[in-house]
């Protein structure tokens, strides 16, 4: 029996990103945005053409979102120019995936979308 259940958290990052990818269908072939999820971390990634090699097509990890079950909250991180993840600050942390979006939609440090 297939399992239909509806997570919540996947719902919520889908509609997000959903709202982030161009309308445009000729525009996506150029700039287009995607998510992974395992049900406790979700990545954020820009998809662009390899700029050596346009047929080719690359994922650039700008967020990430990981919920700690023991103490029932999400955590906030962004990718640093070396390619480390970094908790981001100041408000890193929330029991509501929500929030973290909306932290991430503010972008106020630019760490998110340049």
């Amino acid at each position: 029996m297939k399992n239909t259940t509806i997570d919540i958290n996947e719902s919520t990052i889908k509609k997000y990103v959903e709202s982030l990818r161009p309308e445009n269908p000729e525009i996506r072939s150029q700039l287009d945005y995607g998510y992974s999820y395992d049900g406790k971390v979700e990545i954020l990634y820009e998809v662009r053409p390899d700029w050596n090699n346009p047929k080719k097509l690359q994922q650039s990890e700008f967020a990430k979102i990981r919920f700690y079950k023991s103490k029932q909250e999400w955590n906030l991180y962004w990718m640093r120019a070396s390619g480390k993840w970094e908790l981001y600050e100041p408000f890193p942390k929330s029991t509501y995936l929500e929030k973290i979006i909306e932290i991430i939609k503010e972008d106020k440090h630019h760490c998110f979308y340049g």
